[in-house]
């Protein structure tokens, strides 16, 4: 192999993929990169055996070739380089010497016949959605999901395309997300993505420049395509909850509450309950708002402030993170709030109609 690539370019391919690189790999070589040259391209893929980034960026190629090399030394190194020209050439025993204008490097990797084949994707649904919309909906679902094992179903993300409309869902049992949103396709299609492939695609999505992202979807894989930039990964086998049942219909108290003031308030008794399970007692009544704390070995709290509410009074404990996890995600500077008693979910959604809704269940006091 002999390539001669720009530094700025192989740098930003190198934070892509390294993304499917994971610290705990008891395969050696799934420590690597792969590198490939070929027909004006150099080709880079990593991979966990769950999810697989590849990123292609032009190159002069001298000589096809590939090989894998130590993502970690690799990356470190590559964005030392000046912004110019890098030259790489595959040597004996798969070192890779890397050249540059003042600098001149040789790394051991593992032949490419060792790094797994990746997965390509037959039959299934293709369709496109819009890129920064798509990305939106993940960050105000995706952190949603349990990180819990036992469970497996409930480590992904539940997407539903029909009637030109996407739903992404996820829970973790203690709270949910649903966002809805509009898209072109026609495709009828749902599937279970894994909430970190979800979360890695969001970060993609962040830096693209295509305006649409293209999906391939199989029975048990799903493929992700933006800017050259390939995420592949599993989908998670089984049966999401049927999580409509626990959706609220309606809400015996509602409020208007303003993001800025409820965060302020909840951050400031937050500050008590760290140590108590985060939990904190919520009270709607006579046009106010009060959250207050038990009292622990650090202290007690209480803040209240005035709304706009209509409905009997409500009280509520729940958990003072999960309330700020969701309101940093509302997107709008005033939410619904909604209520019914003590043991039932309470509802958050942002006051302009944007097809998000985020439940949190209730503690027990």
């Amino acid at each position: 192999m002999k390539v001669k690539c720009s530094q700025s370019g192989l740098a930003q391919a190198l934070t892509i993929v390294n993304r499917a690189v994971s610290p705990n790999n008891t395969l050696p070589v799934l420590n690597n990169i792969y590198l490939k040259s070929e027909n004006g391209k150099l080709l880079l893929s990593a991979t966990n055996l769950e999810i697989a980034i590849q990123a292609s960026i032009d190159a002069n190629v001298e000589k096809d070739g590939s090989l894998t090399v130590p993502a970690k030394i690799f990356s470190a190194y590559v964005p030392l380089l000046n912004n110019e020209e890098v030259t790489l050439v595959g040597g004996e025993g798969s070192t890779l010497e890397i050249k540059s204008k003042n600098a001149n490097t040789k790394m051991k990797g593992i032949p490419a016949e060792e790094f797994p084949v990746l997965p390509k994707l037959d039959g299934g649904e293709k369709f496109n959605l819009p890129s920064e919309t798509l990305r939106k909906a993940i960050d105000q679902v995706a952190f949603v999901a349990s990180t819990n094992i036992s469970r497996p179903v409930l480590t992904g993300t539940l997407w539903i395309l029909k009637d030109k409309k996407l739903k992404i869902v996820a829970t973790d049992s203690y709270r949910l997300a649903e966002k809805i949103i509009d898209v072109e396709s026609d495709a009828v299609s749902t599937f279970i993505v894994p909430g970190r492939t979800a979360q890695e695609l969001a970060k993609i999505l962040g830096s693209a420049q295509s305006k649409e992202i293209s999906l391939h979807v199989t029975k048990n894989q799903i493929a992700f395509e933006v800017d050259g930039v390939v995420l592949t990964s599993r989908l998670i086998e089984g049966n999401f909850p049927d999580y409509e049942k626990i959706l609220p219909k309606e809400s015996k108290t509602k409020a208007k509450v303003n993001v800025s003031d409820f965060t302020s308030a909840l951050k400031k008794v937050s500050v008590i309950v760290k140590e108590n399970n985060n939990s904190i007692k919520i009270t709607l009544d006579s046009g106010k708002i009060s959250m207050t704390t038990e009292k622990t070995q650090i202290g007690e709290g209480a803040c209240e402030f005035s709304l706009e509410m209509e409905g009997e009074k409500a009280e509520v404990a729940l958990n003072v993170q999960y309330l700020l996890d969701a309101l940093a995600r509302m997107d709008d500077d005033t939410v619904n709030f909604g209520l019914n008693d003590a043991l039932s979910p309470v509802i958050l959604s942002p006051a302009k109609p944007s097809g998000y809704t985020h439940i949190i269940m209730p503690l027990k006091v």
